[in-house]
């Protein structure tokens, strides 16, 4: 009897201990964009198309929470340059190379709706919404694939950030499980 009692303390000693550490892995920025943006996110999704999902991610990733330089200066949430179609106001950031061209916007809320017109927009991205919406995985190997960022690990990262925080739970009709 007292090794059971004793099994099963240290079983629930582990399970706490993993709680806590998953617990602490999480970022509490990352946290407060997430309540602030969810919703931003959800109604992309719902006109666009794009999982909510993938769309914090990004945010997230990009930005580092809002707290970037990028995020900061110009409402830049998902470091997008300005490409030769681009006709609205700019700001120069230093990225692959020094004093690159980046779009800037008066509010995030036009930075969120700028990415998903982006996205939607371009042919390189159109094999995406032939995805199911709840396919995050998909959407992140195939941003990468379409060279949406440079970073090798970055569809992985993505998916880190989704699975970690749960953000998948937006990816339904509703936006939310």
């Amino acid at each position: 009897m007292k090794r059971i009692f004793r099994l099963t303390a240290i079983i629930a000693f582990l399970f706490i201990s993993i709680t806590t550490v998953q617990a602490q892995r999480r970022n509490a920025r990352y946290n407060e964009y997430i309540k602030q943006y969810a919703p931003l996110a959800v109604e992309q999704m719902q006109r666009h198309k794009i999982p909510a999902s993938i769309t914090l991610a990004q945010g997230l990733l990009e930005s580092g929470a809002g707290y970037s330089a990028l995020a900061r200066k110009s409402n830049n949430h998902f470091g997008i340059k300005c490409g030769g179609d681009w006709r609205g106001p700019t700001v120069s950031h230093d990225d692959d190379a020094r004093g690159e061209c980046f779009r800037a916007y008066k509010h995030p809320e036009e930075s969120y709706e700028d990415h998903s017109k982006f996205l939607a927009g371009r042919p390189r991205y159109a094999s995406l919404f032939k995805l199911k919406i709840t396919d995050y995985k998909g959407w992140a190997h195939g941003l990468k694939k379409a060279g949406y960022a440079t970073n090798p690990r970055y569809a992985e990262k993505l998916i880190g950030i989704i699975e970690l925080y749960n953000l998948h739970k937006y990816d339904t009709k509703d936006g939310i499980k």
